[in-house]
């Protein structure tokens, strides 16, 4: 292959120059260098050809899903082989390989692009042959199976918008086990799709030297599996005490609400999500009525709203493009499709085709969600610049770009950016240790969930291959112990329940991100409140702050060329922490303390790994 004589042709300029002068040494340097710039250049373009043509058959896949048409799903197998087969062919490892084992030579910013090269190629490696076409054909199918499904209701077919709203309202309890379940009858179709993708996931990655499909994923962060764990259990154990106290007033609240016996655990349909990854509804706070003021708008001006905050911090427009090509709103019951009604954010081209995928309504969840999903969509078109190599075109980790997500969406709901906005009154009284509540119970409430519950069943999924036929009590036993929540009724191992989280199916092995990006949010908040508007973090108004947009601009610009750790350190001058998270809730703190006096804790003072 021609770059790979090229290197050997360079490398023996190198031994040379070792025994000669230092300016022949520093040329000698330069031809490598110009190599493997030449090389990376034109593998970088090709990457964004084909990442566009992929984005563009899943953006298919994903917002127009036709019963019994194979169409979408064959176009995505077609272009995901294409990238497959270009990022995990054995010309780009070897040529990879090659230039690192001289990776003092190189620049850092070319470094960090030949270690993407890598890490790009473990998914895909070419040696694999038939089995990553394989793998490829099983994601498409699952992934159908996934967002074609017809979920029914008492013999009527439901919207999964409409089984939250269940979850999420005042009904008895006999009426949300009813919308539980029918969230759960889809676990028993995806099933044996999980089993044979976890075998072709691990498989996939083995040949460049990765244990299993968890640790490729972890590897992304610089680190081993056990480190993640060990990181991932001390974030759930500093906020265990104040989580503790969470799940004991909410066992008390939710029975005194339902006229039942205190439980000793939180029965899953009590609580207003299908999962149990947010409780915040539960808290309603006197005078903080969103979804009365929300109601009354549509759902164009929450997403043309978000844009205006954006814009205020000194952050450019959305690209015309954005609106024009996004599906950003509910589906028609007459449309004749389908589509995923779980929000997420593309960079299509890696560079101006941006676009959102959700089914915007005009209520409070809407107005937080969409602020967070425009936070990706701004954090794209930040490090969408020219010193930003198309493969490195991602957040400092993948927990940074959740975490600037939830931190917008938190800031979005906070008194004076509300009053600013018109959407609470500048008079209003509202009780802030209610307000911390409701906040706790989504933030808090979802660390244990995505550090305890999400990663520990895909580590025993991925790393320990769990069997088929305990993929259900697996989840379950998991639950009880991080969450504290059990089953409403008998789940047997003809179930999934696992399964139905969207993540376990398509974006395996990455759900700790969530967990990381909160801690993270607190501790950028913290730092934008206290050192640039001066401001308590608990009533903040980024509205109009330019120099907060200059903040954010700085941290977001560079993308992955910059170590996480280090941009951490320099901007906030810590490592991440749950420091400022717990601060934050210190007052929720004793005040639970308080109210829980004389009842009795079911959840262990320590959790264990």
């Amino acid at each position: 292959m021609k770059i790979i004589s090229s290197l050997i042709f360079v490398s023996m300029l190198l031994l040379v120059a070792c025994t000669d002068s230092k300016d022949m040494e520093s040329d000698a340097n330069k031809v490598l260098q110009d190599s493997v710039q030449k090389y990376l250049d034109d593998y970088n373009n090709k990457y964004k050809d084909l990442y566009y043509a992929a984005s563009e058959a899943e953006w298919v896949l994903n917002t127009h899903i036709v019963e019994g048409d194979t169409l979408a799903e064959h176009e995505v197998k077609i272009a995901s082989k294409a990238m497959a087969d270009y990022t995990g062919s054995e010309e780009n490892i070897n040529t990879a390989d090659g230039f690192l084992e001289v990776k003092d030579k190189l620049t850092p910013l070319q470094v960090k692009q030949l270690n993407a090269i890598k890490y790009a190629a473990a998914g895909n490696p070419a040696t694999l042959g038939s089995l990553i076409d394989d793998k490829i054909a099983a994601e498409a199918g699952q992934t159908k199976k996934l967002y074609g499904y017809k979920y029914m209701l008492n013999g009527k077919e439901i919207s999964t918008n409409d089984i939250d709203k269940i979850l999420a309202s005042d009904k008895k309890p006999a009426q949300k086990l009813a919308a539980w379940n029918a969230s759960k009858d889809i676990g028993k179709t995806l099933k044996g799709g999980i089993d044979t993708l976890r075998d072709l996931r691990n498989k996939s990655v083995m040949p460049l030297g990765y244990d299993n499909y968890i640790d490729y994923q972890i590897s992304d962060y610089g680190m081993e599996v056990e480190e993640m764990r060990d990181l991932l259990h001390k974030v759930i154990n500093d906020i265990w005490p104040l989580y503790r106290e969470l799940h004991t007033w909410t066992r008390y609240e939710l029975a005194k609400k339902y006229g039942e016996k205190v439980p000793e655990y939180l029965p899953a349909h009590w609580l207003p999500n299908r999962w149990g990854q947010e409780w915040n509804s539960i808290v309603e706070v006197e005078g903080f009525d969103l979804d009365g003021i929300l109601g009354q708008k549509s759902p164009e001006w929450i997403v043309e709203t978000g844009e205006e905050f954006y814009k205020s911090i000194g952050l450019p427009a959305l690209p015309k493009s954005f609106y024009e090509k996004s599906s950003l709103y509910p589906v028609s019951p007459d449309a004749g499709y389908m589509k995923n009604n779980h929000a997420s954010a593309w960079h299509m081209n890696l560079d101006d085709d941006v676009r959102s995928l959700m089914s915007v309504e005009a209520n409070t969840k809407w107005w937080g969600t969409t602020l967070h999903e425009l936070g990706h969509i701004y954090y794209y078109m930040l490090y969408s610049n020219p010193d930003v190599p198309y493969i490195l075109r991602g957040g400092a980790n993948r927990a940074f770009h959740e975490g600037v997500g939830s931190m917008l969406g938190l800031a979005a709901m906070q008194k004076p950016f509300l009053q600013e906005r018109g959407l609470l009154a500048k008079d209003v009284e509202l009780d802030e240790i209610k307000l911390l509540l409701k906040e706790a119970l989504e933030q808090v409430v979802l660390i244990p969930w995505g550090a305890g519950v999400m990663t520990e069943f895909e580590y025993s999924l991925y790393a320990q291959n769990l069997p088929v036929d305990q993929f259900n009590s697996k989840w379950w036993e998991i639950k009880k112990k991080y969450q504290g929540i059990v089953p409403p009724n008998e789940r047997g191992e003809e179930y999934c329940d696992a399964c139905t989280k969207t993540h376990i199916n398509n974006d395996p092995a990455q759900y700790y991100d969530y967990a990381l990006s909160i801690v993270t949010l607190f501790q950028l908040h913290d730092h934008i409140a206290k050192k640039i508007l001066k401001q308590d973090p608990h009533n903040t108004n980024y509205w109009g702050s330019k120099e907060t947009g200059k903040f954010l601009s700085k941290i977001l610009t560079p993308g992955a060329t910059v170590d996480w750790r280090k941009l951490m350190k320099d901007e906030l001058g810590e490592e991440i922490s749950a420091k400022a998270m717990l601060e934050y809730f210190n007052p929720l703190y004793t005040w639970l303390k308080e109210q829980n006096k004389g009842r009795s804790y079911t959840l262990p003072e320590k959790v264990s790994k």
